[in-house]
């Protein structure tokens, strides 16, 4: 199982090179694992960017593929998980929660994040530059 960070979907919405060498990977929606959070963080994003001119109908295709995928709800364990990850990683509270669903899933992270880098079960790749 996979999980990508909220970045590799933005990054594919976005048309991006370093978006595009994930397409593949997202498009398997029965091996995906996507925390709510992904989906609050992707809908926030979406939002921002339908307002700057970003068609809304993509918008509701990569909301309709994380659908697709194996929706995980933040739950008491997670969160209690997530502050020792936090603690021990510096890790902002978004990444920590993204970060213990991955490792209680047992799912490889798949982020372009460099928050994440050099951590157990994260496949980081930086950006692609231009």
């Amino acid at each position: 199982m996979k999980l990508p960070d909220t970045c590799v979907w933005i990054e594919a919405l976005a048309g991006t090179p370093t978006g595009q060498r994930y397409y593949d990977v997202l498009q398997r929606t029965d091996t995906l694992i996507v925390p709510t959070l992904v989906q609050y963080e992707l809908r926030r994003w979406c939002l921002r960017a339908i307002g700057a001119g970003m068609a809304e109908d993509i918008a509701d295709k990569a909301i309709a593929a994380m659908r697709a995928s194996r929706v995980l709800v933040l739950d008491e364990g997670i969160a209690l998980y997530a502050a020792e990850l936090a603690h021990q990683h510096r890790l902002a509270t978004a990444d920590a929660l993204i970060y213990a669903t991955a490792l209680r899933e047992k799912a490889e992270l798949i982020t372009c994040d460099a928050h994440f880098e050099g951590l157990l079960g994260v496949n980081y790749q930086p950006k692609a530059l231009a």
